[in-house]
């Protein structure tokens, strides 16, 4: 079990891991106290490209955009350059798109304080593979009490549409956004990101963090993190994205956080997710964001509360905050993400997460992984470690099916 974090004083490195040949790793460089939720993809000429956002903590106005860059057939990661800036806003859950024609979008979210409830969704865009970026523009704006979030990477479709995964943080009139009306959607483009269309995940509230990948009967499969703390959820679409079977419980528990899906060369799917529920949890956390104030940009105490078994019903369920973040997992699926038999763990240790303090080096969570393969088989993972890191690991395919 990993108690405290012991980040190298050579950050940026990848290099082989002791005791595990087969693996490399490395910890991503960056300025900030808080490091989270990253997503990494593979660009045009073969480079890995990553993003994440940084700053003090998730919630306070100075958490800003991040990219970093691992040059094809380099052993280091560059040093990470800041895409975005608002004073007034928190800028988080970025991801990266590398469009058909070239151009390398980005699309990151933006909110007040700790109100996901005023979210807007905000992007721009790169010719050079990320050396050079466009201005920024809004794309999408938050509705009447409702903010739009994103965190997975868009799927393009053999005819060409572009598919985004977004969620909807629907506020409660007189109370602080803490995700328990949170419904699912997909945005949908015809014209390379010129217009879009929304499309609700019916049944979904409580599903989110959708992250679609394409089966191959030319079915579409979607995985969402589950508010409940109880499952990881599974829904499909059989029309190209314009609508979806209500989400059902799959045999993995989530813990509310975040997982992601891709589909690999070989027709498997893969996913890494923390196998870990509201079950497994001796406490729990009144909101994401109970240790900030909206008009303060200094933590206060968190606050907890004793666990209580969630209501059966979707109606009047309560979100459930701080299931330990842990471990970390790598699992594979040969039917479509029903059953996933093959697993093994990136990370162990306690995942705690009462709190997202990273100054103070409280938080130990292992979360929010990011996954892709890349030409040669092999796949990589981008993740947070302790929110202090963004972690990175190569492994080959083989691995996830070898014993530790």
């Amino acid at each position: 079990m990993t108690d405290t974090a012991t980040l190298p004083t050579d950050r940026g490195r990848v290099a082989p891991v002791a005791g595990d040949p087969q693996r490399r790793d490395s910890y991503l460089p960056s300025p900030c106290v808080q490091n989270h939720a990253a997503n990494i993809t593979v660009l045009g000429n073969g480079d890995l490209a990553c993003v994440w956002f940084g700053g003090t903590q998730e919630g306070i106005p100075d958490i800003s955009i991040y990219f970093s860059r691992l040059a094809a057939g380099s052993d280091r990661w560059t040093d990470p350059v800041r895409l975005s800036d608002d004073p007034s806003r928190s800028e988080q859950n970025p991801v990266l798109f590398l469009a058909p024609d070239g151009t390398l979008w980005l699309f990151y979210t933006a909110q007040v304080s700790g109100n996901q409830d005023t979210a807007i969704v905000r992007c721009r865009t790169s010719a050079d593979d990320g050396r050079s970026w466009g201005p920024i523009r809004t794309l999408f704006e938050a509705g009447a009490g409702d903010g739009i979030f994103i965190r997975q990477p868009l799927v393009v479709l053999p005819n060409g549409d572009w598919l985004l995964p977004v969620f909807l943080c629907h506020g409660t009139p007189g109370e602080k956004w803490v995700g328990d009306n949170d419904t699912s959607a997909v945005k949908i483009s015809t014209d390379q990101g010129r217009t879009w269309t929304e499309h609700p995940v019916p049944d979904s509230t409580g599903c989110v963090h959708m992250s679609i990948v394409p089966l191959a009967d030319g079915t579409l499969a979607a995985f969402f993190r589950s508010r409940w703390a109880d499952h990881v959820y599974r829904s499909t679409s059989t029309d190209n994205g314009r609508s979806w079977s209500k989400p059902v419980p799959t045999e993995l528990p989530n813990n509310n956080s975040s997982i992601q899906v891709t589909a690999l060369r070989d027709g498997r799917l893969a996913i890494v997710c923390n196998p870990s529920s509201a079950e497994q949890a001796t406490e729990r956390r009144a909101s994401l964001y109970d240790e900030i104030e909206d008009d303060a940009t200094v933590p206060v105490a968190a606050a907890a509360v004793a666990v209580a078994p969630a209501p059966a019903q979707a109606q009047g369920r309560k979100a459930f905050w701080g299931a330990p973040r842990a471990p970390l997992t790598l699992a594979l699926s040969s039917d479509g993400g029903i059953t996933w038999p093959v697993r093994r763990n990136l990370e162990v240790g306690d995942g705690y997460c009462m709190t997202n303090n990273s100054k103070d080096s409280l938080n130990r969570e292992f979360s929010y992984p990011s996954v892709t393969q890349t030409a040669d088989g092999d796949l990589h993972v981008a993740f947070t470690y302790f929110r202090q890191a963004i972690k990175y690991s190569r492994v080959p395919l083989d691995w996830p099916a070898k014993d530790a």
